[in-house]
């Protein structure tokens, strides 16, 4: 069996986290969606898993974060170019996302900024191999 990463986020609005993510460019796994999850598929061998603040605390004995005002995590997209990685952002701020921080350039690596509508943070970028500094 091929290995995969599953990321589970609580989110308080199943359908809009589900349009959310379709505009970054995830697509629905009908087949593992329900009332209280979507299953988003980013690739064949990475899917984020949205769940009903409901369903999420059924897998857990701590409180869910509060992503809103504090970082739970960074989760990280790469693109194939710097326009794709731009594309992609305008998307998601039309879907209701917001961008908290500036575009940063590292020279070999442009990233920015995505927070979901429950806060989750994801860092979309591009990097350049070939750029990468040696030392």
């Amino acid at each position: 069996m091929t290995k995969q990463i599953f990321i589970n986020l609580a989110v308080s609005d199943l359908q809009k986290s589900m349009d959310f993510y379709t505009a970054l460019g995830f697509s629905n796994n009908p087949q593992f969606s329900d009332h209280t999850a979507k299953c988003m598929v980013w690739s064949e061998s990475i899917y984020v898993m949205l769940l009903s603040h409901e369903k999420f605390s059924s897998f857990i004995n701590k409180p869910i974060a509060d992503t809103k005002s504090a970082v739970a995590g960074l989760f990280s997209l790469s693109f194939d170019s710097v326009e794709e990685v731009n594309t992609t952002m305008e998307n998601g701020l039309k879907a209701g996302g917001i961008e908290p921080t500036e575009m940063r350039d590292y020279g070999f690596m442009q990233q920015r900024t995505i927070e979901d509508f429950d806060g989750h943070t994801w860092e979309i970028f591009f990097m350049d191999m070939s750029k990468v500094p040696t030392e």
